[in-house]
């Protein structure tokens, strides 16, 4: 029963969308969402919307995804001081327990989406609709499950499978399942099957902008392929993204910010869509402002809505951009560098010295903690060539690296090709991951990189090179929470916690 009451919930928090997308969620929430009930497409577009929705909550983009940068290294959580944050703390100091709040939201944050996708794919396929919306209804879903799923592995490994809705009577403890298996049943064939069926992004009408488009599901497995270490495939996606027409913004900071020209831009392949003035309470689910802006704003300056002072760049991170690189001063608020709104940044207004200036918002166009539209993007093209160039050096085809690695450096003002050409696969592996912590910079990226690289060592030799001494291996994985191995014994924990 609290499932089915979540599906409501969800359901009745249509407005995910900015501006003119909202159109398409003015829906009426299903009183059951049982097959029976799903009698119109109109009632089959709300259900794939709250698929949608899960994303947007703090639980995983707007507030956990992003967070995981500190414990990878990339920040300090900065905030209030003392127990402010403190679960943050636990994980970037790998203290974590079982108990940890932001090991509790990651686990749970993907599942009411895993849920919602699944509702989608058992009704809709059967339903007298419209084929072409069937077919890209069940293209977001594929899409969107798969993301979920993805998430769930990459941050705790094995986990439970769930390819159908529960109903009254189902085994509600489930033991967790190979996370290959995951990959193999799931992951991989749902995008598959997503790149069939989902439209471009051109072809999406005005109301559906945002919407899962064909170059994200190819995307997103490109992704997938890289990190299961399937190169070749890597690269035959990202050539795919390339055909669909996929290029970089001219201005590095066009990925990102509150107006509208900032938002779905040429090179972004997939976002979290949000359009601010929420009146649902900050911590709420149906919250649809961007938190970016308002966490990470240099504490109690008034520079932006909220002004919390989140995710304060550590020096060592900030000493790693190259001199001439464009995107330091687009990234990073530091003493002498370039006014934001018209103020001077003071090194005292953190504890590191630093603030991340990448997503902040003036208050101009977001007044308050509440009103941010910004999206959160989740997947773009830059990352798209950084991927092929890695892949590719990892095949042994060094020099064709040099391209799509060029051309993100290109963009970031470091045009000395031949610094990058000639290099041993080895010396090119080390600029495609310092490239990739600098172009992908407080995106959330930056772990789920490390935990990847030689098989997670990268990740300890990097936190023990900063003074994270403690880091293990185990630490690799987040713990599973012990509510849930208390409700559900089938759960055994992950090792060491």
């Amino acid at each position: 029963m609290m499932m089915k009451k979540i599906f409501y919930m969800a359901l009745a928090a249509m407005p995910l969308w900015l501006g003119s997308c909202s159109k398409f969620l003015d829906k009426e929430p299903l009183e059951d969402p049982s097959a029976e009930s799903v009698k119109d497409a109109s009632a089959a577009v709300a259900m794939i919307n709250a698929a949608y929705q899960p994303l947007q909550r703090p639980k995983l983009y707007n507030m956990r995804i992003w967070s995981l940068d500190i414990m990878a290294g990339n920040s300090a959580v900065g905030a209030g001081g003392g127990d402010d944050g403190i679960e943050t703390i636990q994980l970037s100091n790998f203290s974590t327990g079982p108990d940890n709040f932001s090991a509790v939201d990651l686990w749970r944050g993907p599942n009411p989406g895993i849920l919602y996708c699944n509702t989608v794919l058992e009704n809709v396929p059967s339903m007298d609709i419209d084929l072409q919306l069937k077919n890209r209804l069940i293209g977001e879903a594929k899409f969107l499950r798969a993301n979920y799923y993805f998430i769930l592995v990459q941050l705790f490994g094995d986990v439970p499978l769930s390819l159908v809705p529960a109903k009254p009577g189902d085994d509600l403890k489930p033991a967790r399942v190979s996370k290959e298996r995951i990959y193999n049943e799931v992951i991989v064939p749902d995008l598959k099957e997503a790149i069939t069926l989902l439209p471009r992004r051109e072809e999406y009408a005005d109301q559906d902008k945002g919407r899962v488009s064909k170059g994200a599901a190819v995307g997103l497995l490109a992704k997938v392929y890289l990190t299961i270490k399937q190169y070749q495939l890597c690269i035959d996606q990202c050539n795919q993204v390339e055909s669909l027409g996929y290029v970089l913004n001219a201005d590095y900071s066009d990925c990102f910010g509150g107006e509208p020209r900032h938002k779905n831009t040429a090179e972004s392949l997939f976002e979290v869509q949000y359009y601010g003035l929420t009146k649902a309470g900050f911590w709420d689910d149906e919250n649809q402002a961007n938190w970016l802006s308002t966490y990470m704003g240099p504490r109690n300056s008034g520079w932006v809505g909220g002004g919390y002072g989140w995710n304060q760049p550590t020096a060592e991170f900030v000493s790693q951009y190259e001199t001439g690189d464009l995107r330091k001063d687009k990234t990073v608020l530091y003493e002498g560098g370039p006014l934001f709104d018209g103020k001077a940044y003071k090194s005292n207004m953190s504890s590191t010295g630093y603030n991340v200036r990448k997503f902040l918002v003036p208050l101009s166009i977001s007044p308050d903690y509440n009103t941010n539209a910004a999206n959160i993007v989740v997947l773009r093209y830059a990352d798209v060539l950084l991927m092929k160039a890695e892949a590719l050096n990892e095949l042994g085809n060094t020099a064709q690296a040099v391209d799509p690695l060029y051309l993100v450096r290109q963009r970031a003002g470091l045009t000395d090709k031949k610094s990058i050409t000639g290099l041993s696969p080895a010396d090119m592996r080390e600029k495609i991951r310092h490239e990739r912590r600098i172009e992908l910079a407080f995106e959330g990226q930056r772990w789920f990189d490390m935990i990847r690289w030689d098989n997670g060592q990268y990740a300890l030799n990097f936190l023990h090179s900063i003074g994270k001494l403690n880091a293990t291996a185990k630490h690799l994985l987040l713990p599973i929470p012990q509510v849930e191995i208390d409700a559900n014994p089938n759960l055994k924990q992950n090792p060491g916690y």
